[in-house]
């Protein structure tokens, strides 16, 4: 399993100059589906935060109306809370899928120059200064969840407690942190090699 051993035809090269080539393509297909499933469900989140803004919003332009049939309406409680912690951890839940699939932003006026190898290793270098700064912030947001949940703070109208957004996001940032973690061998490896590949075919997913 080790990948250095005798390969096929088409993999004699991989397995003669990546670090552990068929390892880190089955726990890239692994970490594809987390990132993946993290996602799905940013996106759940996110589309009930749109319904619970839709209704709200709907309720409150019905209790204006002046309607007498309309005045049981109204909009929801917290709304603004509800969307915040909602819309906020659904964005925790989209960056490791970004960071998977190469999806930040980059400058193409300057990677464009560069050769499929010299841009693997530009993006082994991003990924690992990636790595340590979202291991960073994870670190501070831990700390901030434990001042969160010892002073007891909620939100004003429908007292949630912080610490279980803050608790949230620190699901999304270590999720984050492993999949940066991750792309780091990737990019190493493709450095060793060919170079880097098109978003289509990268991932480990073969």
């Amino acid at each position: 399993m080790s990948g250095t051993g005798s390969a096929p035809n088409g993999s004699a090269s991989l397995g003669s100059r990546a670090i552990l080539p068929r390892t880190e393509a089955l726990v890239g297909l692994w970490i594809g589906r987390f990132a993946n499933l993290l996602a799905i469900i940013g996106g759940l989140a996110l589309s009930a935060v749109m319904l619970v803004a839709v209704v709200s919003i709907t309720g409150r332009a019905l209790l204006r109306s002046g309607v007498p049939m309309f005045s049981s309406f109204g909009p929801i409680p917290g709304d603004f809370e509800i969307v915040s912690i909602g819309a906020g951890l659904a964005i925790f839940g989209f960056l490791a899928w970004a960071q998977f699939n190469r999806g930040h932003v980059t400058v193409d006026i300057f990677v464009s120059r560069l050769s499929p190898r010299g841009l693997a290793l530009l993006s082994t270098i991003t990924n690992l200064l990636m790595t340590v700064a979202v291991v960073v912030l994870a670190r501070q947001l831990g700390l901030g969840l434990e001042d969160k949940r010892r002073f007891g703070e909620t939100s004003l109208i429908l007292q949630i407690p912080l610490w279980w957004t803050y608790a949230g996001g620190l699901i999304g940032l270590w999720s984050f942190a492993l999949v940066s973690a991750y792309t780091v061998w990737r990019s190493l490896n493709e450095a060793l090699n060919a170079g880097e590949q098109s978003n289509d075919s990268a991932g480990g997913d073969e």
